[in-house]
């Protein structure tokens, strides 16, 4: 039979849509599969099958066709059905799959690319690029904190990692073991520029990208200064949503889907937020005011099943009630890894990355601003360019230098793209009234305690709106321009708190130089030294350290070298203008700054006005500290309060130091205590035991332990006497919300039934993290046990050791270190020849004629000294009298008996720990060589006793007086076998013979 042409091209046409309508049954079955799947879920419905076969060669373009038309082929046989319901219900979806990919693919374009530090004008860089992870914390309280906010990057810096719950933005609504319920709410914390809007960003950004977080159906990123605008009108939830997301304006229904609202910069709402009084708001679709809006939907009355994500700067952060917040975390900026990081990324050349590192590592001041992302932005930016220019010769180590520079490196772009001028001359009559006029307004705002400002604040500072973008880097255009032009107001902030204040004091600076107009009082003076000595003082008055910032960089800039940088902006224009300031001016300035050091001001006040002398210049006192130590010759007794204020300074700055804090190192005294307490604040572990401690020093602790700023986790008050009124102090600060100690040793602190009761009440604390505590050689008593039973007792008790249990019988019910006491004997086979020992053994007296003892390994050769025949493992309390210069020690058996060998003096070495006492010289503590002077000897009876608590690795040695036992030193460490007793004289005599 023969086929025609035709018939063979039917025939091969029908094979082809015979396999096409097995692809498209195949296609359409898979796909209504898959939307049944999606309806019966509630979950948008895109058509984001898994279907291969014909698809699996298509774009996504053809997908999404495809699977859009069988969607609407759907809904219209559903109508056909009569199934309305479900057709509606599917269009739902299928809006809602759509609005979802819009809302996506508009983050993208709004994220992916941003302006590092200021918002409009610049090169956009790719955020995926250059974001460095944070260090973000979780498990915090929404406290407020009123202190500058250097002042809590020193404290953010020194604290990387004290224990707290670090986490990842991908984290941010991640329920911990101990969240009783699902985190709805999260308050994230963090001072100005310190990557708060950065990590909304990027959480945003990583979803639009299908990355992270895809349970969740739409993200919302509302800023508060936004919100600000639409104070005064009307809107519903979704009306508000829809306003600002137009693409998501087909969704019907938000409560089928997970949602997450972002709100960006609560510190920044010009909002009420009346809680209190507004009115209860459950409606999505009700209109209100965009203030009743928000408290309904933080307190879970509005679209409760949706999360809330609120950012702001710590002082605003009691805005909103605790009860509606779930989690609070803290943004910390850049741990040291994060800042190496960021600078590679940011800086392509390896090499000059690579110097920039290692001159940050060398300057602390600018290793401590590096926490914040802006100032690492600011740091790259100048230090590229001084590279540029001057081969990285001189690059600039303080704040004030680093911060003439950025205004020089931006006036300079700004000339150069926008006026068209490379010349030298930067400083045209325009920049200077630009940065007059921008300084003006830094300044009275900072008095005012404004960050953000209007165009009317603009204005009456002279500034041209318009010509503000042009000023890129030096001041920002902040606001976000809606899409539609919708909103014409503007808000306007400096790119930081810090910018505004150096600007603030270079206009302060440039009124007394240029035009002899003193700002700073209201009588001018027409000398510098009264003029910098009054800026000293008005830092010293302001609150919470608000001005410190500013006094630095005021004071730098009267240094020759920051006003060579300014050379051109600097220009007389008085009658009578000002000399140039002269370095005894400067002088003047550095001695009246330490004469105030030497006043007796706050800790923290005296370590900013430390650092004005690193803007000065002026390290000797910090240099005399720092040679002292190294030299191991510090004496407290020597030292000035300025000098304690240089200690804490460089103690502050030290790793080691602020890991465990160990103040008999420095001075076992309260005075010692007092003056470095913002270093027991900064430390993890604190030291104090047997440091002689008073109800002053307890109070002050207890407010230590009460602040937010504290991370001390463990702290050793044993043998200071504490007694009950230390213990009342002591708790207060222990039930603070904000202590986060969970270590805490007060063996041997004259301690009662009665102290028992309010640590019974700390215990029992909802607020207390305790979980090991040891109150071990204190007369509790059968009551004080029983009172302290309550409190372990608590369901809120988190204790997991308590030390405090004695051996029974008649010697462990006397009261202290008494239940421990023993009589050593003399050991005579180590008894140097040089020792007579009394008829009763009980007595040793250095003479000079060589006693006839008979040869001994045992017998120490060349040092008058010996051991006792005990052999000490557990806890044990002895006496010694003398007189002359002797030596009370503890020893393992072991220690060299010849000189030559090594030196077996008593505390020469690392087998023996030392007490010193002489008639003349006082008394001292001596190990391994180093030798400390602890305090004069009295002319009271001279009594010594030695307390050994060889578990806890520790000896104590106190002065005897009467009934009372007054601590003199306590070593810790780790003993690896017995100890004994030993006595000792210092010189060996001369005899009759030599």
């Amino acid at each position: 039979m023969k086929f025609t042409r035709h018939q063979s091209t039917q025939q091969h046409l029908n094979s082809i849509f015979m396999v096409l309508e097995e692809n498209i049954v195949a296609f359409v079955k898979n796909e209504l599969n898959h939307i049944s799947k999606a309806v019966a879920s509630g979950c948008p419905e895109d058509g984001q099958s898994n279907a291969k076969d014909v698809s699996k060669g298509e774009d996504e373009e053809q997908k999404r066709s495809s699977r859009e038309a069988v969607l609407k082929l759907a809904m219209n046989f559903l109508r056909m059905m009569k199934q309305e319901k479900l057709a509606d219900l599917l269009q739902c979806g299928t809006s809602a799959a759509v609005g979802q990919r819009k809302l996506k693919s508009n983050l993208k374009k709004s994220f992916q690319c941003v302006f590092e530090g200021i918002a409009r004008e610049g090169n956009p860089v790719c955020l995926n690029q250059i974001y460095t992870e944070l260090y973000i914390t979780a498990g915090g309280r929404a406290s407020v904190s009123d202190q500058h906010e250097f002042m809590q990057i020193q404290t953010a810096s020194r604290n990387p990692d004290k224990g707290e719950t670090k986490i990842t933005h991908e984290q941010i609504f991640e329920s911990f073991p101990e969240k009783l319920r699902p985190i709805r709410a999260v308050m994230t914390k963090g001072v100005a520029g310190i990557g708060k809007t950065v990590l909304t960003q990027k959480f945003a950004l990583d979803w639009a990208e299908d990355k992270t977080n895809q349970d969740v159906h739409f993200v919302f990123p509302f800023m508060f200064r936004e919100l600000n605008v639409l104070k005064e009108k009307k809107f519903s939830l979704m009306e508000l949503v829809h306003h600002f997301f137009t693409e998501t304006k087909e969704i019907c229904e938000f409560e089928k889907f997970l949602v997450v609202f972002i709100f960006d910069g609560l510190d920044e709402c010009r909002l009420p937020l009346d809680f209190h009084n507004n009115e209860i708001l459950t409606d999505v679709a009700q209109s209100a005011s965009v203030d009743v809006l928000l408290t309904n939907l933080m307190r879970g009355y509005l679209l409760p099943s949706a999360r809330l994500w609120i950012t702001t700067r710590p002082a605003a952060a009691n805005q909103i009630p605790p009860e509606c917040v779930d989690m609070v975390t803290e943004v910390r900026g850049f741990a040291d890894p994060q800042k190496e990081h960021y600078f590679r990324k940011r800086i392509r050349d390896e090499e000059q990355a690579r110097r920039i590192i290692s001159h940050i590592k060398t300057t602390r001041s600018l290793h401590l601003m590096c926490h914040i992302p802006v100032f690492c932005w600011i740091t790259s930016t100048v230090l590229e360019e001084v590279f540029k220019t001057r081969d990285g010769k001189k690059l600039p180590k303080t704040l004030t230098e680093m911060y003439i520079h950025f205004l020089v490196v931006q006036t300079k772009v700004k000339s150069l793209k926008y006026d068209g001028e490379a010349g030298l001359d930067h400083w045209s009559p325009e920049n200077r009234k630009m940065i007059k006029s921008l300084g003006k307004l830094a300044f009275e705002q900072l008095q005012k305690g404004n960050l953000i400002f209007n165009e009317s604040d603009l204005e009456k500072c002279g500034i041209d709106i318009r010509a503000v973008s042009v000023s890129s880097g030096v001041f920002t255009q902040i606001f976000k321009e809606e899409k539609g032009g919708l909103y014409q107001d503007k808000v306007f902030t400096f790119v930081h708190l810090s910018v505004q204040e150096f600007l603030a004091a270079l206009y302060v600076h440039l009124m007394f130089f240029n035009s002899d107009v003193n700002l700073l009082e209201d009588e001018n003076s027409s000398e510098f030294e009264d003029f910098y000595q009054t800026a000293v003082n008005m830092a010293l008055k302001s609150p919470n350290g608000h001005l410190d910032l500013f006094l630095r960089f005021l004071l730098g800039l009267s240094l020759q070298s920051n006003q060579t940088l300014l050379q051109g902006l600097l220009r007389k224009t008085s009658v009578s203008p000002q000399t140039d300031i002269s370095p005894i001016t400067i002088n003047n300035t550095s001695n009246y700054i330490k004469t105030k050091l030497n006043e007796g001001i706050s800790v923290d006040k005296s370590i900013s006005l430390l650092y004005c002398l690193n803007e000065l210049n002026d390290h000797s006192l910090v240099e005399k500290i720092q040679e002292s130590l190294a030299l191991e010759q510090l004496s407290a007794d020597e030292l000035s309060p300025a000098d304690w204020s240089a200690l804490a300074f460089l103690l502050l700055s030290s790793e080691k130091d602020l890991d465990v804090f160990e103040l008999k190192k420095y001075s076992a005294s309260e005075e010692a205590f007092l003056r470095l307490l913002p270093v027991v604040k900064a430390a993890n572990k604190a030291l104090l035991s047997g440091c002689n401690l008073s109800e002053g020093s307890f109070e002050s602790l207890s407010l230590v332990l009460s602040s937010h700023s504290s991370v001390l986790r463990e702290l050793d008050l044993s043998n200071n006497d504490l007694k009950d009124s230390g213990v009342k102090q002591l708790s207060a600060g222990l039930k603070s919300p904000n202590c986060k100690l969970e270590i805490l040793r007060l063996s041997v602190c004259n301690l009662n039934k009665r102290s028992c009761e309010m640590l019974s009440s700390v215990l029992s604390s909802k607020s207390s993290v305790l979980r090991e505590m040891d109150l071990s050689n204190n007369d509790l008593e059968d009551v004080g046990v029983k009172l302290l039973s309550s409190g372990l007792e608590s369901p809120h008790c988190k204790l997991q050791k308590l030390s405090r249990i004695e051996p029974f019988g008649e010697r462990w019910l006397r009261p202290g270190l008494r239940k421990y006491y023993f009589k050593p004997t003399f050991d005579p086979n180590t008894i140097n020849r040089q020792i007579k020992l009394s008829d009763d053994d009980s007595r040793a007296v250095h003479v000079r004629e060589d006693q006839s003892y008979p040869e001994h390994p045992e017998r120490f050769q060349d040092c008058p000294q010996l051991l006792c025949s005990e052999d000490l493992t557990g806890r044990h309390c002895w006496e010694v009298d003398w007189s002359g210069w002797v030596d009370v020690s503890v020893s393992y058996r072991g220690i060299s008996r010849r000189v030559e060998r090594a030196d077996c003096r008593f505390g020469g070495n690392e087998q023996s720990w030392s007490l010193s006492c002489s008639d003349g010289g006082g008394y001292y503590v001596y190990h391994q060589k180093k030798r400390s002077f602890i305090s004069h000897s009295s002319a009271a009876p001279k009594k010594v006793v030695v307390y050994v608590d060889y578990p806890a690795g520790s000896v104590s040695f106190f002065r005897g007086c009467g009934d009372a036992l007054i601590h003199l030193y306590t070593f810790s460490t780790t003993f690896t076998e017995p100890l004994r007793p030993g006595v000792g004289f210092r010189f060996r005599l001369r005899s009759n013979t030599d």
